[in-house]
């Protein structure tokens, strides 16, 4: 599925989230001939600054009255992983600004866990 770009400063809101959320999911069943959605499995980085009980929430009222008005939402968290520009490995971090578990530089671009997107859809 497609995915939606996360700030990293976590400025964006989870309304607009859940709005972008369903228009992905419209363009989907559009191209796809579904009408009801089932189940919405959504990757959630550890790093993404989404909160999924705020989102889930959000989502619930962007929903009513849509083809995906009954669906639930599954999250799957994506652990948090950066790259250490100092020593070159590759470490798993909680924050944005973590030190390296290795030389404890705080030199690290992240790599895996700052995305959020739709995985999966279940439909009729």
């Amino acid at each position: 599925m497609t995915g939606i770009q996360v700030e990293r400063d976590c400025d964006m809101h989870e309304m607009t989230l859940a709005e972008q959320m369903l228009q992905i999911i419209e363009e989907a069943a559009v191209a796809q001939n579904f009408t009801q959605v089932r189940t919405i499995w959504v990757e959630v980085g550890q790093l993404s600054c989404v909160e999924k009980e705020a989102l889930r929430f959000c989502f619930s009222a962007v929903v009513d009255g849509t083809i995906a008005r009954q669906a639930r939402l599954e999250f799957i968290d994506i652990k948090g992983r950066g790259r250490c520009i100092q020593c070159e490995y590759e470490v798993d971090i909680n924050t944005l600004y973590a030190a390296c578990s290795v030389c404890g530089s705080h030199a690290i671009q992240v790599i895996a866990g700052d995305e959020m997107r739709i995985r999966e859809l279940e439909v009729e």
